[in-house]
């Protein structure tokens, strides 16, 4: 190329390099955004791979060294881009990292001085220094975006471990590139990146073993002065709360609190280097208050318990009956008094009440983790619940502004109480079968649902009226209300059969329920519904695979005894069916199997490949009979 001048638009060599490299990315994207792909395209996408790999071999002599690498590795960034990760690991990244070792990468990876010897060899201060960082750091997200593709769940413990191993090579990048300022790029990146992998693993249930990466991602955006503005604030909590929710998993509460105090602290602290004129603007006054509410709602999650425990006082406190609660003045408990204490805001007092009742060990549906035995623990939940459900109704603002008027709390946008928020209330409580609290809520949630147009929110719609379906099944006789919230000007709450607008909610979900002598019936009722949603066209309004998961099992572990029976009844399986009328449990099998199948949840639960297997199992035995 230099031999035609310099390496730039108009040198022949370099304008061919660029025009193939065009046709290639752009035909990889073109199949990329077809979607599935097909035998056809697969073969094409074999064609843009090799392509790729000649365009490399055959430009490689003929172009500059710092052309030649920097292409490599924005190449893999349009890669990227547009999800082709194990293309852009393999084509691009690693192969620019293969000029520095000819050993695998991640051997290199278990030791600074050797890390730094090999992919620095003339220091972190070397102009090509940062280009080098970049691709280590983009390697990483490669392999763990794979990695996801492949395994989404970590069912695989090669996969957990890989996870793990793109954290520690993270790390080393970042320690090598912390002393410099102008790589401070660099460090936000990997805080992004370890911010990421950690929240999935968290999910997963892995809290312990990514804490230590979360710590670190928070004292490296300490540590960088540029990092240190007022800018990086709000993402700075943001690690800070994912160290404290950490620390929650790991039982660890008390810990939880002291990091969240210590982040409260260094918040401060960044205050009062401002100045006072940044401090009087209005968005820099919003990101304090932003990051402030954080670490707020963290040290509430332990507080609120823990002040309990600690005063026999409270004990002596006459619970608030529900009946009577709609007549009193906000705050009614100590709960609620300790909520308007420590946040300003039915938004950040709901967001409060939230992150206390969440718990990563409590799932949706039994089984639960123990419930304490500490009759104040169970006394602050309630409360939590009756705080939430009061300020969903609206009547903690009425009583605070002495106002009569309805306020719409649950919204869409920015300000009240979110729909999510909302919806996430709702589950709570059927998790932890507050049902007098569940019910009213839905209410309120149903209301909000049916005015939106998004079909976001028809999907959550959805996926309650499933929980309702669920319901009866999973705690059969306890869902009977026995009051609900109502207005102020109401002087009664109401009765055991609850609003009239709830009764419209059951009658449209479960209205079968109560029938007697039928086993089939809720079985029958909530199969066929959630088929109904998964047959649907409409992708963007089915269930989410979780909820998803949790029907099919429900439905398994109460179908499981019974067909069983009929798998094992063998070659009379027919004349079994016939005598015992067990025709509903078979149909209520291919459903379930039909769900898994639509649904693309079969590789998300062990249990769903002994569905399968028994439902072909009994299928052989009709066929045998």
């Amino acid at each position: 190329a230099a031999f035609f001048g310099p390496v730039a638009r108009g040198n022949p060599v370099v304008d061919s390099f660029e025009a193939e490299l065009r046709r290639v990315l752009g035909s990889l994207r073109r199949l990329r955004g077809a979607g599935e792909a097909k035998a056809p395209q697969h073969d094409l996408h074999r064609h843009g791979a090799n392509t790729l790999f000649n365009i490399w071999i055959n430009y490689k002599p003929r172009l500059p060294e710092w052309y030649y690498n920097e292409r490599l590795v924005k190449v893999g960034d349009t890669l990227a881009q547009i999800k082709e990760y194990k293309l852009a690991l393999l084509q691009c990244y690693e192969r620019y990292l293969q000029q520095f070792v000819s050993v695998n990468l991640d051997d290199v990876m278990d030791d600074v001085h050797r890390f730094k010897s090999s992919f620095f060899p003339n220091g972190v201060r070397d102009k090509n220094a940062a280009l080098t960082f970049h691709a280590l750091q983009a390697r990483n997200v490669c392999i763990y975006q794979m990695v996801c593709s492949s395994d989404r769940n970590l069912q695989n413990q090669e996969s957990l471990q890989t996870c793990l191993n793109v954290l520690t090579s993270l790390r080393l990048t970042m320690q090598v590139a912390l002393p410099q300022e102008n790589l401070c790029w660099l460090i936000y990146n990997g805080t992004i990146h370890i911010y990421t992998i950690c929240r999935h693993l968290m999910v997963m249930g892995q809290s312990a073993k990514v804490l230590e990466y979360l710590l670190w991602a928070s004292i490296c955006m300490e540590s960088s002065v540029p990092l240190l503005s007022v800018h990086y604030l709000t993402w700075r909590a943001t690690l800070y709360t994912a160290v404290s929710q950490c620390y929650f998993d790991c039982q660890a509460g008390i810990h939880g609190e002291v990091f969240a105090r210590r982040g409260l602290i260094k918040i401060e602290e960044l205050k009062q280097l401002e100045n006072i004129s940044s401090l009087e603007n209005t968005e820099t006054q919003n990101t304090f208050r932003e990051a402030t509410l954080k670490m707020s709602v963290m040290i509430f999650k332990r507080a609120v318990y823990e002040s309990r425990r600690k005063s026999n006082s409270f004990r002596r406190e006459s619970k608030v009956n529900p009946r009577k609660a709609v007549n009193l003045s906000w705050p009614r408990t100590t709960t609620e008094r300790l909520l308007v204490e420590m946040f300003d805001g039915a938004a950040a007092q709901f967001l409060a009440i939230l992150e206390a009742l969440s718990d990563s060990s409590r799932n949706l549906l039994p089984p639960h983790p123990p419930v304490p035995d500490e009759i104040e623990i169970r006394d602050v939940t309630s409360e939590l619940f009756s705080a939430g459900l009061e300020i969903l109704s609206g009547n903690s603002l009425k009583k605070q502004k002495q106002c009569r008027e309805n306020i719409f709390v649950i919204t869409a946008g920015e300000k009240g109480v979110s729909g999510d928020a909302a919806v996430k209330f709702v589950k709570l409580a059927f998790s932890y079968e507050e049902w007098d609290v569940f019910y009213s809520a839905l209410e309120f949630v149903v209301n909000f649902l049916q005015a939106q147009v998004d079909p976001a929110w028809k999907k959550i719609e959805i996926e309650l009226k499933l929980l309702t379906l669920m319901q009866p099944l999973v705690f059969p006789g306890k869902f009977e209300r026995s009051f609900s919230i109502s207005d102020d000007n109401s002087k009664e709450a109401s009765t055991s059969q609850g609003s009239e607008k709830t009764q419209t909610i059951r009658s449209e979900c479960c209205s079968e329920s109560l029938k007697h002598g039928d086993p089939f019936h809720d079985l029958t009722i909530l199969a066929t519904t959630v088929f109904s949603c998964v047959s649907t066209s409409e992708q963007n309004v089915h269930p989410d695979k979780e909820i998803l998961v949790d029907v099919v099992m429900c439905l398994w572990q109460k179908c499981k005894t019974e067909l069983q029976q009929i798998q094992m009844s063998g070659s009379d399986c027919l004349e079994y069916i016939h005598k015992t009328q067990a025709y509903q449990w078979v149909h209520i099998l291919w459903i379930m199997n039909e769900i898994i199948k639509k649904s693309n949840i079969a590789d998300t639960n062990v249990m769903f490949a002994e569905i399968t297997l028994c439902l072909a199992a009994i299928l052989e035995n009709v066929a045998d009979s």
